[in-house]
């Protein structure tokens, strides 16, 4: 079998935390000059955009030397470019790094933002953010949480170790404990596993359970309840379905406070509304480093605001959209 050849390193500097898009050009094609491929490629880039950003010099060849407008296609061609980042309302909220040494960042994210570039976030990352905030621009992540999720995310300093690091992830080796706010139900036995078949279709919002050999397993735990039907969650997924935990206790019949989704989607927020935040926290990591082989446990020191301050929580979801 013939190998793919490795391609090059990017000759272009990352923009807010932010790499530039590679793209290698076909192995063959009618198209005479590399501009001439890229309109093709890049139609959602807009008339006229991917001409003008050859015209400037902003598409580049592994000599880091701008392609010019009637360069000839070459196949197999590596070129690099960075993409116009989108209008991005800041998040407000603080990334806190728990932990940092040669091999891993740990980082604590906030409500609302999301873990690593992806349509319309990309400065507004958790990645973009501690690249450019730690001087770390080959930062990784090992796995990802919602956007909508906060708590505790890895992150892996060297690329060469980025698989050490998933792999755990993929191999479950990873003790994953969240907590999360819903309504309080005296007839749910507790604690139970919830077990299901979850799949999530792309293009759509949500993720349904359908019969099936389950890949979806959820332990849940009651912390503590109080008057007036509110309790406090201990959440442990076994696996790590797209919105897994939020399927599984809508399932219970105790849907987290503050999802957009279920049980039913509702209207989006208001960009730069910060005021529903979902009532779900990754509160602790805890694995057998692979690469040291030490031991590592980590916490969150977030809140959960629903149930650290109720009426404030549901004040602030009161209000109206400022």
């Amino acid at each position: 079998m013939r190998r793919r050849t490795p391609a090059p390193p990017s000759p272009l500097p990352q923009r807010h935390g932010v790499d530039a898009v590679r793209l290698r050009l076909p192995a063959a094609g009618n198209w005479a000059t590399v501009r001439e491929h890229l309109v093709e490629r890049l139609t959602g880039a807009g008339p006229g955009v991917v001409e003008e950003m050859v015209a400037a010099g902003r598409v580049v060849g592994a000599d880091g030397r701008p392609v010019a407008p009637d360069a000839a296609f070459v196949p197999g061609m590596f070129v690099w470019f960075h993409r116009e980042l989108p209008d991005e309302v800041a998040v407000p909220f603080e990334v806190v790094v728990v932990h940092r040494d040669e091999h891993i960042v740990v980082a604590d994210k906030p409500h609302f933002l999301a873990t690593t570039p992806r349509g319309s976030h990309v400065t507004q990352t958790a990645l973009a953010r501690l690249r450019s905030e730690l001087g770390l621009p080959a930062l990784t992540a090992a796995h990802r949480l919602d956007r909508l999720t906060a708590g505790l995310v890895l992150f892996v300093v060297r690329p060469e170790e980025r698989g050490a690091y998933q792999t755990l992830f993929r191999d479950r080796r990873v003790r994953k404990t969240y907590e999360a706010v819903a309504p309080y139900d005296p007839e749910l036995t507790l604690p139970t596993t919830v077990r299901s078949r979850i799949v999530k279709e792309r293009g759509e919002l949500t993720a349904r359970e359908v019969p099936g050999e389950p890949n979806a397993v959820s332990g849940v735990e009651l912390i503590e309840h109080r008057a007036g039907g509110l309790a406090h969650y201990r959440l442990r997924p076994a696996t790590g379905q797209t919105h897994q935990l939020r399927v599984h206790m809508n399932t219970l019949g105790v849907p987290l406070l503050g999802d957009p989704l279920y049980p039913a989607v509702t209207a989006p927020a208001p960009a730069g509304d910060f005021r529903r935040p979902l009532q779900l926290l990754a509160r602790e990591l805890e694995f057998t480093d692979p690469v040291t082989g030490g031991r590592h446990r980590f916490r969150s020191a977030r809140t959960l605001g629903a149930w650290s301050s109720y009426a404030d929580w549901a004040a602030r979801n009161a209000q109206d959209p400022q």
